[in-house]
């Protein structure tokens, strides 16, 4: 039983930013799910056919943007109504809110009195550090609209930050973004990761393995380009926009498979000589699957890798990104493969399973509750995490 044996009477909301497909952030609701069986589902959207049974199992309660037509395949274009769409959601029946956080979802209105815990993936990337980024990979029109928006969208996520009690990040990468944005502390949580869908077989192949959604951030062109230089042999499994231009300049020595079902993915990450991971990620799963197979990582040193790739037991970090660092990388990890320990490697994934992350939430739920019980009647800011933690980092000019 997963439950946090709450009060009878509590009723519990999860909130997640839009349920369209089951990435890391939806097997984290998931989870959370399972701590908390009876709760209500709250989201901007919900491709009903595309969610797991155990989301499926719950009442699911959707924005006004479930109803324009078009709204579950071009979420990311509505940006703009997404503030408007998030405090229309009526959480006033519940006493504990959940949010996960990674698109728009802290920003709902809860009672005073309820507690509110942000789960966060990562704060807005679009509209703080990846700003730029999203801005060149747009086209006129896109460019023009984020430009004007992003400001606005700045100033509500910040002053939504304040609505919650208490935050948890995947990373300390994200906790650092946190505080860097948002002047707010978090608890760090690494999120679930289904280690126990992988297993070892010591049947090594001959190629290195790169996989992921095809998006410029991932870096996967990178990977591709210092293949190419190297003539040795990279697998790529992945859909995206990218897709089309890695096909253009991948040499001979690299098999690009698109989109694979899990079975052909668990196989590659089981067989692969290492998994090569050179995008910066917040917090990153597939170097934890591909450990969890007992396979080793040559990750860019950089986010939630320098977590996850802790140590040279499980594998080895490159300092920049380019293809000269990753194929220096490359070459190290070969004088040194017959040294990594596929067991050793396995059981550091281990730390990252479903079960640690549940037990964790757990006692971070009950702390956050009890700080926060601890807090009501008191004068803002007693009590370290509350809503009015970010007041005492503010001039005395500027407090409320």
């Amino acid at each position: 039983m997963y439950a946090t044996n709450p009060q009878k009477t509590e009723k519990v909301a999860i909130v997640h930013y839009w349920l369209v497909t089951m990435r890391g952030g939806e097997k984290v609701v998931e989870e959370l799910c399972r701590m908390y069986p009876q709760a209500d589902i709250f989201t901007l959207v919900c491709d009903y056919e595309k969610i797991s049974a155990v989301l499926s199992r719950h009442d699911i309660r959707t924005s006004f943007l479930q109803r324009i037509p078009g709204a579950r395949k071009h979420y990311t274009k509505f940006l703009p109504l997404m503030p408007f769409a998030l405090e229309s959601l009526d959480l006033q029946a519940y006493d504990l809110v959940i949010s996960s956080e990674s698109g728009p979802a802290k920003g709902v209105v809860t009672r005073p009195d309820a507690l509110h815990v942000c789960y966060c993936h990562s704060p807005m990337r679009y509209v703080w550090d990846h700003y730029h980024l999203y801005r060149r990979n747009m086209g006129v029109i896109g460019r023009f609209v984020l430009a004007v928006t992003a400001p606005f969208i700045r100033a509500w996520d910040v002053t939504t930050a304040a609505r919650v009690d208490a935050f948890a990040a995947n990373s300390q990468h994200v906790a650092n973004r946190i505080w860097r944005f948002y002047r707010r502390r978090a608890t760090v949580i690494h999120p679930p990761v289904a280690v126990d869908d992988f297993q070892s077989n010591g049947a090594r192949g001959e190629f290195y393995l790169c996989a992921g959604q095809l998006v410029p951030y991932k870096r996967v062109d990178l990977a591709v380009r210092a293949f190419n230089r190297s003539k040795k042999r990279l697998v790529v499994i992945g859909e995206g926009q990218q897709l089309a231009e890695l096909r253009k300049i991948a040499g001979p020595n690299i098999e690009l498979l698109g989109y694979q079902p899990f079975p052909v993915l668990k196989d590659h990450l089981a067989r692969c000589r290492a998994l090569v991971f050179p995008g910066e990620e917040d917090f990153g799963i597939l170097p934890v699957e591909a450990m969890a197979a007992g396979r080793p990582v040559i990750a860019f040193d950089a986010g939630g890798a320098r977590e996850t790739v802790c140590s040279d037991a499980v594998g080895i970090r490159f300092a920049e990104q380019t293809e000269d660092s990753l194929n220096d990388a490359v070459e190290r990890f070969e004088m040194r493969e017959d040294q990594f320990d596929p067991q050793e490697i396995v059981r550091h994934a281990r730390q990252f399973s479903a079960a640690v992350f549940r037990s964790r939430m757990e006692a971070f739920i009950a702390e956050s509750r009890a700080a926060f019980e601890a807090s009501q009647g008191r004068p803002p800011g007693a009590v370290a995490g509350s809503r009015m933690d970010l007041q005492r980092h503010l001039p005395d000019s500027a407090r409320t």
